[in-house]
């Protein structure tokens, strides 16, 4: 992994999380236990204090940055999906920030609270806990019910177990040039892992 001491602060990674090879890692970085990070994510601890706790997710290219004497924190089971940006803000336990979000300085949001994609959570934003909220500012749009909570926590379960196939199985090889017959696939349970739009089709659909 690329992992940079600045000013005689090193970057902390847990024995138990996954960094992937291509994440930058600066400074004042704590990656705690059952971490995931995913590819080309930047996590710059060159101003405040980065925080990733156990069981959280950061994905790809993801960016965390802060103000001089500042945390960004990403509590338990917090899940960062892909290309999101966090600046000197915290995330609460078990909560999600969709793919290519913003979430700015001072901004909390709150426990199993869901902020949708593309949304722009702008600076000391108070994010209720268990709400979803969306747009530029992100505001609430609803509560979240428990099976939203519950479709949250299984896909945070999948990249808490990606981290554990990545330690153990992923590899740097060359390419094949030719599909092969009866080429396998992933067995992952496909009944877990499923957009919410479909976990609500299936609801009504009973």
């Amino acid at each position: 992994m690329n992992v940079y001491a600045i000013d005689g602060i090193t970057p902390v990674v847990d024995p138990t999380a996954f960094v992937h090879p291509t994440a930058v890692l600066i400074g004042d970085v704590i990656v705690g236990p059952r971490c995931y990070v995913g590819p080309a994510a930047c996590l710059r601890g060159d101003f405040g204090r980065l925080v990733l706790k156990e069981g959280a997710n950061l994905q790809d290219t993801c960016v965390m940055h802060g103000f001089p004497g500042t945390d960004t924190v990403v509590e338990e089971d917090g899940h960062i999906g892909h290309g999101a940006v966090l600046h000197g803000c915290t995330i609460k336990r078990n909560a999600l920030v969709g793919m290519n979000a913003v979430v700015m300085d001072g901004a909390v949001v709150g426990e199993s609270a869901i902020v949708a994609a593309m949304a722009f959570v702008k600076a000391k934003a108070e994010i209720p806990a268990r709400t979803l909220v969306a747009g530029s500012p992100a505001k609430v749009i609803r509560e979240l019910s428990d099976t939203d909570v519950a479709w949250k926590s299984a896909g945070t379960r999948q990249y808490q177990d990606l981290a554990v196939r990545s330690l153990t199985t992923m590899e740097k090889v060359e390419p094949l040039t030719a599909v092969e017959p009866d080429r396998k696939r992933l067995q992952i349970d496909a009944d877990e892992v499923i957009p919410l739009y479909k976990v609500k089709e299936q609801e009504q659909a009973k």
